[in-house]
């Protein structure tokens, strides 16, 4: 005859027959904690989602830190500066009505601005197709490059170019220019990016 955790006596070995408690307690459930380096539930040594061994310390933050990202807007005393050095077309594209602001987180080493196009098969990062949409904004019009600490853009020889700050020099094609906290970008007839940590 089996004795349960309660002490009565019992003629099943799995269950008692007098108060039903289990024959032998269960082993304790495993403590769950969160995962070093993803975050993820874990319960035991290796992480579920992302493989990490919990005896080993979490992997370095990646040098590029997510916390970047561009505001997108249309701006009007870009605008008047284009239309001052009659720009490309300038006459027949007008300023925005209602442009609401967009943002756009950046991540990874490479992050694509331009103008989504079927055709073609492209589909920008940052997509500033409208409406309204700026014609000025080529299909593959800049790249933002991950860099020690921030990011760079580069021209990627758009037609109507990219310009700094309210620089008057456009960008030369494929020369990347590093960007700080704040800094602006302008491309196509009234688009304005900028560049923000945090």
């Amino acid at each position: 005859m089996a004795r349960c955790p309660a002490g009565h006596d019992s003629t099943t070995d799995d269950y008692c027959d007098v108060c039903g408690a289990p024959m032998e307690a269960p082993p304790p459930a495993p403590r769950a904690h969160d995962c070093a380096a993803c975050g993820a539930v874990r319960v035991g040594r290796f992480c579920e989602e992302c493989g990490h061994d919990s005896l080993t310390p979490p992997p370095a933050a990646p040098p590029q830190a997510l916390s970047w990202h561009v505001s997108v807007e249309a701006d009007r005393a870009y605008f008047e500066r284009v239309l001052a050095v009659d720009g490309p077309d300038a006459s027949a594209v007008g300023f925005p009505e209602f442009c609401p602001p967009r943002r756009f987180e950046l991540s990874g080493q490479r992050v694509s601005i331009g103008r989504r196009s079927r055709s073609r098969g492209l589909v920008p990062d940052v997509d500033l197709t409208g409406p309204p949409e700026d014609p000025g904004v080529s299909h593959s019009h800049a790249l933002l490059v991950a860099s020690a600490g921030g990011w760079s853009v580069v021209d990627l020889g758009s037609t109507n170019g990219t310009t700094v700050n309210e620089g008057e020099d456009p960008l030369r094609p494929n020369v990347p220019r590093p960007l700080a906290d704040g800094d602006r970008v302008h491309l196509g007839a009234w688009t304005t990016l900028t560049l923000r940590r945090g």
